[in-house]
């Protein structure tokens, strides 16, 4: 993408019911604090509406349009009908965003995507370290144990630790 910055996409990946939603409610305010703007992308497998029926944009994105875009002083939102389902593609949702407005793009889900990853793992979750899925793209591993990882090992408990982990990752990525 030619002349288009792209910012930096980092993964936070796990088995469900390990606290991605839960982490990132605390990481995204500290990072915010710290003067990271981030976004994020959740990947969701179910069915999905941020529109609401009996409202005048659901009614008429239900008449056909194929795209339809919300907006108010506070926010806005584009809504596009994919009834072809193609394969989501992580780049060009990334690339939906405004980049102007952000330093790090945070991804819930998409964990088999080629992304830079920290992989969070507990105890309590229901699964043993062993099967954790270490691919080239992870970074860090967050969790709630002592782990032997060949990646650096941070506690998932300690959001400022994690986030200034993220810091010196963005810094590098900018040197590149």
């Amino acid at each position: 993408m030619a002349g288009k910055m792209m910012v930096p996409l980092l993964g936070i990946a796990a088995w469900s019911g390990t606290g991605k939603t839960t982490l990132l409610k605390q990481l995204i305010p500290w990072l915010r604090q710290n003067g990271i703007r981030s976004g994020i992308i959740k990947h969701t497998h179910h069915e999905m509406d941020v529109d609401k029926p009996g409202k005048d944009s659901y009614e008429l994105r239900h008449a056909g349009a194929n795209q339809t875009l919300v907006a108010s002083e506070k926010r806005w939102a584009l809504m596009t009908e994919t009834p072809e389902r193609p394969p989501l593609d992580l780049h060009y949702l990334a690339s939906r965003m405004d980049a102007s407005m952000l330093d790090l793009i945070l991804v819930e889900g998409f964990k088999q995507e080629a992304l830079p990853k920290i992989v969070l793992f507990r105890e309590r979750a229901g699964h043993i370290a062993e099967d954790l899925e270490l691919d080239e793209f992870v970074i860090a591993v967050a969790a709630d144990v002592q782990l032997d990882s060949i990646c650096p090992l941070l506690d998932i408990n300690d959001i400022e630790q994690i986030g200034l982990f993220i810091i010196t990752w963005l810094k590098e990525q900018k040197g590149r």
